[in-house]
């Protein structure tokens, strides 16, 4: 085991190179340099088009288009996997005017990116500032975009379009140079297949090992956010991240404790997930957490429905009511589903609930330390408020702390 800085640390499980739990990267850019201010259009599927000047890759692209409330956090929020797909309208009206910080080494956690790679298919923005200022700033976001094949568009009312989608609903979109026509451009389109090949770039290829302490946790990686791992890392205990598609049950014998991170998709699209879940829940002393997709899963799991938001929740402003103790957090969030609390079994109860919608924003066992939440506590971006969260799991993983390989020898795995 390595024996330098936890957050710089990850070694691979059986020895296979740290480049394997890359998620994939987006195709290169079409043209060195990007778009250069040419006019753009966002178009979306009831026939709502919207004109601006293109900035980063000149390329077409499709996708769920979706809205971020947030006023800052725009690299944190570009690099978080649950956009993978989407094209991304950030409704604060002034954007990049802190830039972007240096490209951090392939398999690094270093902060403030959620990810190697930008993962939206496109980004929206009312104004683009060019002219920014930042003491670490080496780039600006258009070049970024640029670098990573990504197309932008400025010049929009984005307040007109966030007003479009919450009548109306999440839509899907096409993002092209105003050169192409319609039907070019959906020919053209670059896309991702939202019920398979998405949870495929997301995941990592194999399980990588970031040692902390002495304490194990199992992470789920559905597309999960570096911060998810810093949080845990800086709390003394080491992470197992494993793609979803692994033998969970088999990892989980080597921890003393599961998270199941975020995400982006329907989790329904999930079900060899759920059930890998279910058998993890069988196991009645492992201590189980989920976080936002997380939640979702280990609700479909414990045996709950889940559902489509209209537009979903998106921001770094979303009020949260503890219903044991009645206190309220503001959070971070990024999800266009949520758990039907109606649906929820015996032995389930609703957690947190949504102070704006009323919607569950958590769920929790009677009987064993299985729990989840639909915010982030770990925000990047946004408020800390609910990062003791990561304090009460771990207490939880401490009181329970059983031999590793004990729960494997009960289920015969």
């Amino acid at each position: 085991m390595s024996s330098t800085s936890p957050i710089a640390a990850q070694e691979p499980v059986a020895g296979e190179a740290c480049a394997a739990h890359e998620r994939a990267a987006p195709p290169a850019p079409a043209a060195e340099g990007g778009n250069d201010g040419d006019e753009g259009m966002l178009r979306l599927e009831d026939g709502t088009e919207l004109r601006g000047r293109g900035f980063g890759a000149a390329v077409p692209v499709s996708g769920e288009v979706v809205f971020n409330t947030g006023m800052s956090g725009y690299v944190e929020s570009l690099t978080d996997p649950s956009y993978r797909g989407q094209i991304l309208v950030l409704t604060y009206p002034l954007v990049g005017n802190y830039g972007v910080p240096a490209s951090r080494q392939p398999g690094s956690l270093a902060p403030p990116y959620e990810a190697d790679h930008v993962q939206v298919q496109g980004l929206v923005v009312q104004n683009l500032v060019h002219a920014h200022s930042h003491h670490a700033a080496r780039r600006s976001l258009a070049q970024w975009l640029a670098a990573e094949g990504v197309p932008g568009l400025t010049g929009v009312d984005t307040r007109t379009l966030t007003r479009r989608l919450r009548e109306h609903g999440t839509m899907r979109g096409w993002l092209h140079p105003a050169t192409m026509d319609a039907a070019h451009a959906a020919r053209e389109a670059r896309a991702v297949e939202m019920r398979e090949e998405l949870f495929r770039l997301v995941a990592p290829q194999v399980p990588v090992l970031h040692e902390g302490g002495t304490r194990r946790i199992l992470l789920v990686d559905v597309g999960a956010k570096d911060h998810i791992v810093r949080s845990l890392l800086m709390r003394g205990a080491s992470v197992l991240r494993a793609p979803w598609h692994a033998d969970l049950v088999a990892l989980a014998a080597q921890c003393d404790g599961v998270l199941i991170g975020n995400g982006p998709g329907d989790p329904k699209d999930l079900l060899p997930l759920v059930a890998q879940v279910r058998r993890l829940l069988a196991q009645e002393s492992l201590p189980i957490f989920g976080v936002c997709l997380g939640n979702q899963l280990l609700a479909l799991a414990a045996g709950a429905d889940t559902y489509k938001l209209p537009y979903g929740h998106r921001g770094v402003n979303q009020p949260v009511q503890d219903q044991l103790t009645r206190r309220c957090y503001i959070t971070s969030q990024n999800h266009g589903y949520a758990v039907d609390d109606a649906s929820l079994p015996a032995g389930w109860e609703s957690w947190f609930v949504n102070v704006n919608d009323g919607t569950n924003e958590g769920i929790r066992s009677r009987h064993g330390p299985h729990f989840s939440v639909q915010f982030h506590p770990e925000a990047s971006p946004g408020p800390q408020d609910t990062a003791f969260l990561f304090d009460d799991f771990l207490g939880v993983v401490a009181a329970t702390s059983r031999p590793r390989g004990a729960a494997a020898g009960r289920d015969g795995h």
